[in-house]
């Protein structure tokens, strides 16, 4: 049997190359769609390959955090910590705050 970081160094050249070819394939993706739709609808430029990724990485920053999902992920389990130390009525004003506790909601036939 292997050690750990021999598979790794075994598996790592084939993670660079499939990570060059996923934000290869993104830009080529977010170029084509915007030459495909934006300039005929709008009336706005064609972009190339680099200013597409440059939109992704844009995007990426704006939108998705450059921290990735970790911070979402703590951020959920210390609202679940406050939620377990809350008592019942805590909860009840906290969902009425939040607009959760307004009753069944009516449906008109």
């Amino acid at each position: 049997m292997r050690p750990k970081w021999m598979k790794m160094m075994m598996i790592a050249p084939f993670a660079i190359v499939a990570i060059l070819l996923f934000i290869a394939a993104g830009g080529e993706i977010v170029m084509h769609l915007w030459n495909w739709l934006l300039p005929p609808l709008f009336g706005w430029r064609v972009i190339t390959f680099w200013q597409a990724l440059g939109m992704l990485v844009l995007c990426r920053i704006l939108f998705g955090g450059i921290s990735g999902r970790g911070l979402h992920r703590s951020r959920r389990r210390r609202m679940g910590e406050r939620w377990e130390r809350m008592t019942p009525e805590e909860r009840e004003k906290f969902r009425q705050g939040m607009g959760c506790g307004a009753g069944p909601v009516e449906r008109k036939a």
